[in-house]
């Protein structure tokens, strides 16, 4: 198992959106939170699997987990704004895979009333819409909520992955907040990690990883 991790990590993506099969191997290089968080999704997402994109953006995330599920997989996304839902409905398309997903015009709260499955992983990219109004971002009693759906649906195994931006007032707080969530997260059932960059300047984006741990009887 050890090697054969070893031989996934040293395989690095050029951009975030490309498809998996046009990854080439190269020594590893630490970038930003961003891409650690694509590294352990290639890890931790299998063809036939599903996945939760909770905020849709403009697709990227969604497009990623789509390549990821393959053909027999389901990626469930969410966003508020509908701006958001049709640039990834556009985005799928392009690369055909749009049969993979169902996207919904709703706040990723509500997640635990669409998916029914039991995801290998749910991701988060907090903050706005990029592009977009930067009025519109993800507030901390919504995230909240929506965190909590996604620590009781994941597998056992499943990994939660949430990229947090601070540099502006809701985004400090919502990583603030996030930080005292996960930290009492019981190590018996959840194994949580955060990937900072210390030397990356305030603002810079971080990466927080829950696993989910196998059920002990």
């Amino acid at each position: 198992m050890f090697k054969r991790r070893s031989r996934i990590m040293r395989v690095m993506i050029d951009e975030y959106d490309l498809l998996p099969s046009s990854e080439k191997t190269m020594s590893y290089e630490l970038k930003s939170a961003r891409y650690i968080a694509a590294d352990i999704l290639r890890q931790a997402v299998q063809p036939g699997d599903t996945a939760v994109d909770a905020t849709m953006g403009n697709g990227h995330d969604t497009l990623y987990l789509c390549q990821l599920v393959g053909e027999t997989g389901r990626v469930y996304a969410f966003d508020v704004q509908p701006q958001a839902v049709e640039n990834t409905r556009r985005r799928l398309e392009e690369a055909g895979v749009s049969n993979r997903a169902a996207l919904f015009c709703l706040g990723h709260e509500r997640m635990a009333e669409k998916v029914r499955e039991a995801p290998s992983a749910v991701v988060f990219n907090l903050g706005w819409l990029p592009g977009g109004d930067h009025a519109v971002t993800t507030h901390w009693e919504t995230t909240r909520q929506a965190v909590e759906s996604a620590l009781t649906l994941l597998k056992p195994r499943g990994v939660l992955l949430i990229c947090a931006y601070p540099g502006h007032p809701e985004g400090d707080r919502e990583r603030q907040a996030l930080m005292e969530m996960l930290a009492i997260l019981p190590p018996q059932r959840y194994n949580v990690l955060r990937h900072q960059f210390l030397n990356a300047g305030p603002g810079a984006p971080e990466c927080f990883t829950v696993q989910k741990q196998e059920n002990k009887r």
